[in-house]
C-alpha cells in the first residue's frame, strides 16, 4: 500500500513534528493539524514552507474539527498528547476523538505510544509478547488506552500502536524525560536529569523514530498490532551530559532529579511530581527488542548515540526548533 495522503494529529509536539517531516521529506501529501496556527506556521516556515503541506487548525477533543480537516487523507497519525498531570482524566477521551474521526472516515490510524503499559521488565529484551502488567497509575490508563484503540466497536478504522522509549531530538520537549536537559546544555544552562545517571538506558533519536513508523505506516499488514520501535542502544546519563557539554561548548551542572527533588520542583511544576512514580525506568531500564520490525520491514534505523545528541544541541542552539505544545 502506498500511502496517499497523511494528516498529523499533534503536529507541532515532539514526535508529531518529526514524522510530519519526514512524510514532507519523502513528498507525501501531508496535514498537519495543530491547536494553534501561529505553531503551524512557524512549524511549516522551519521546514521550509512545503507545497505539499496543508495547516489545519482543530482542537482534536472535538472528532467534528479532524473529520472537517482531513479530507481525502487515507493514514492518520495520532501523535496529540496530553500533559503528564492530566493523564488520568483525558488520555481515552482524547483517544475515542480520533477513533470516532478515523471511524467517520475509514481510514488508517497510527498510535504512538511509549513502554508503560509493560510494567516492570520481564525479559532483557522486551518484546511485543512480553506481558502487560503494568503496577503504576499511568501504566494501567496507557494499558486501558491500547484496549480501547484495539476495541472492537471500531469496525471500519484500523489502527497500530507504534511503541517508542524515551525520546530525544531537536522538536521533543518537555513531554521527553531528556527534552528539557537538552535545551538547558544547549542554552548554557544548569540542567536537571530526570533519575539515575549512571544507569545505561535505551534512547531514541526522533528522526530515526520518524522514519521507522512512516515505512510502517505504508505497510498493509501492520495494522491491529503493536510495533516497538527500538532506539539506538543503551547509554548513561553521564555520557549523554558529556556529549552534550561538548557539542554546546558549555559545562553548566547537570543535577539528577531523583524521587526528593522531583516532589519538591513538583509543588511549583505539576508534570514533575508525577514523573515519581515512573522512576523504576531509570534504575531497572526496558530495553526494547527490534527483531519484530527487522523481520517484517528492515533493518533499524540508529544513529549513533554521538551524531544524534551533538545534532540536537547544535539544532535547539540554532532555533531550529518546533515550539512544541503540550
Amino acid at each position: 500500500m502506498k500511502m496517499k495522503k497523511a494528516i498529523v494529529i499533534g503536529a507541532t509536539g515532539g514526535t508529531g513534528a518529526a514524522i510530519t517531516e519526514e512524510l514532507v521529506k519523502r513528498g507525501v501529501p501531508t496535514i498537519a493539524f495543530g491547536r494553534s496556527r501561529q505553531k503551524l506556521e512557524q512549524f511549516a516556515g522551519k521546514l521550509g514552507n512545503p507545497k505539499h503541506l496543508t495547516l489545519a487548525v482543530g482542537d482534536a477533543m472535538r472528532p467534528d474539527d479532524i473529520a472537517a480537516q482531513a479530507g481525502d487523507a487515507d493514514v492518520l497519525f495520532h501523535c496529540a498528547n496530553v500533559p503528564y498531570h492530566e493523564m488520568v482524566n483525558k488520555l481515552i477521551p482524547l483517544g475515542e476523538s480520533v477513533m470516532e474521526a478515523a471511524e467517520r472516515l475509514a481510514i488508517k490510524v497510527v498510535a504512538i505510544d511509549g513502554i508503560y503499559p509493560y510494567g516492570r521488565k520481564q525479559m532483557e529484551l522486551v518484546t511485543e509478547e512480553h506481558p502487560k502488567q503494568p503496577h503504576t497509575i499511568k501504566g494501567k490508563i496507557r494499558l486501558d488506552y491500547e484496549r480501547m484503540l484495539f476495541s472492537k466497536r471500531w469496525t471500519k478504522a484500523k489502527v497500530m500502536i507504534a511503541r517508542l522509549p524515551d525520546y530525544y531530538g531537536p522538536t521533543a520537549n518537555e513531554a521527553s524525560y531528556l527534552g528539557s536537559t537538552l535545551e538547558a546544555i544547549a542554552a548554557g544552562k544548569m540542567a536537571f536529569f530526570v533519575g539515575n545517571m549512571r544507569v545505561p538506558r535505551e534512547f531514541i533519536y526522533l528522526r530515526d523514530a520518524a522514519n521507522m513508523v512512516v515505512e510502517l505506516a505504508g505497510k498493509d499488514f501492520a495494522y491491529g498490532q503493536n510495533w516497538n520501535i527500538p532506539g539506538a542502544g543503551l547509554i548513561s546519563g553521564r555520557e549523554i551530559v558529556r556529549i552534550a557539554q561538548r557539542a554546546s561548548g558549555h559545562a553548566k551542572p547537570v543535577i539528577p532529579l531523583k524521587k526528593l527533588g522531583l516532589s519538591l520542583i513538583g509543588m511549583s511544576v505539576p508534570v514533575m511530581k508525577e514523573v515519581v512514580e515512573m522512576l523504576y525506568l531509570t534504575e531497572e531500564p526496558l530495553t526494547l527488542s527490534g527483531e519484530k520490525y527487522k523481520r517484517f520491514i528492515g533493518p533499524v534505523t540508529a544513529t549513533p548515540f554521538q551524531e544524534g545528541i551533538t545534532s540536537t544541541v547544535l539544532a535547539l542552539q540554532k532555533g531550529k526548533v518546533t515550539i512544541a505544545s503540550k
